[in-house]
């Protein structure tokens, strides 16, 4: 699963990428220095993988992990293949999920590629290109469709339908994920066309380091924009992620961040956002040799979970073994939690919850 960085250029998208990732993408004040999409697998911060480790004393802990995609920036007419368009949207279909990064910050000295910061006009620039390679994809769809229609086919007419309804929000401006449908006709007739505009989308809000905490008016600006989107606003002065990143000595980060106002990087919780962007959970596995966080979508079974570990698991799934996490942090240990009574066995049907310690029992 891959969540991907998009925005006009110089907005911070590759100054962001670097903060998130080890990989070095190249940073310059100019449009169009990310050519090629970077990708980078970065760590899921989570603090209950911290506090296993410290009850397990394990040999390794190996935590959860995202792709974070960076990907050129896109300018007006790229839906028509303008400056890297075509390369772009090919890029960013083949994302999961989209981090919108919105230039929320006065700066003299970094240019705008339109000349003024003015996060909303960015936002529908990006929006419109996007929604007419969708529109293109509608247009494709319906002429196939239609035919099948006339004929009388009722499957073929209800697609025709709801392709229309498409139709008509993008046309509107309006993006494929704020269009409310049937759970059926989206199932069967949305969700398998994989429309870019349908994509969870967490907009960034890119502010200097003094509106870092609170954000300021072209933040508020934004999130009263995105409102009928139900989309997550996150507020990260990225120049001042990228200075943290430079500290190697641990309180020397803390004490940065507690100058500022914060308790943690921002980049920590974007990286968790795009993680419940993705509709990724996590579940734990603990012993002595290590402790591990696995990563299944959100409604997994718990044979669904097992096959994360290894295929075998999955087709030889016999139960699973059950212990919620705040009762192995209460009880300090998996003898204790037995003892106690709150380990639980589990069956096929099982629907593993976040956080869960599981070990499963299988035969092949």
């Amino acid at each position: 699963m891959k969540a991907g960085i998009v925005g006009l250029p110089n907005v911070g998208k590759s100054t962001l990428f670097n903060c998130l990732s080890n990989a070095k993408a190249q940073s310059a004040n100019f449009p169009f220095c990310t050519i090629e999409p970077n990708i980078g697998v970065v760590n899921v911060p989570d603090q209950r993988l911290e506090k296993l480790e410290s009850l397990v004393k394990p040999e390794r802990v190996v935590p959860a992990t995202v792709e974070i995609v960076d990907i050129a920036g896109l300018v007006k007419g790229a839906s028509k293949g303008e400056g890297l368009g075509n390369q772009f949207l090919a890029n960013i279909r083949e994302t999961d999920a989209i981090l919108h990064v919105l230039r929320c910050f006065d700066n003299d000295n970094i240019v705008h590629v339109d000349g003024s910061v003015n996060p909303i006009r960015d936002k529908e620039t990006i929006d419109m290109e996007l929604q007419l390679k969708d529109l293109e994809t509608v247009e494709k769809k319906l002429d196939k469709v239609k035919r099948a229609a006339k004929t009388g086919n009722k499957d073929a007419q209800k697609e025709e339908a709801v392709l229309l309804k498409i139709k008509q929000g993008l046309e509107s401006g309006i993006s494929v994920r704020a269009i409310e449908f049937e759970a059926d006709d989206y199932n069967d007739f949305v969700k398998p066309s994989q429309f870019i505009t349908d994509k969870p989308v967490m907009y960034v809000c890119n502010v200097d380091e003094g509106s870092a905490v609170s954000g300021n008016a072209y933040v508020e600006k934004v999130k009263a924009a995105v409102t009928d989107e139900n989309a997550e606003v996150l507020v990260l002065a990225v120049g001042t992620e990228a200075d943290i990143n430079e500290l190697d000595d641990y309180e020397e980060r803390k004490l940065f961040l507690e100058d500022i106002g914060l308790d943690e990087p921002g980049s920590a919780k974007l990286i968790r956002g795009a993680y419940k962007l993705l509709n990724q959970q996590t579940y734990f596995t603990a012993g002595v040799k290590e402790v591990r966080a696995w990563t299944v979508d959100v409604g997994a079974t718990a044979p669904q979970a097992a096959g994360v570990i290894h295929t075998d698991f999955e087709k030889g799934f016999i139960r699973a073994e059950v212990i919620a996490y705040d009762d192995y942090v209460h009880y300090g240990s998996e003898v204790k939690v037995k003892e106690a009574g709150k380990m639980r066995v589990e069956g096929k049907n099982y629907i593993v919850k976040d956080g869960d310690v599981m070990h499963f029992l299988f035969n092949v």
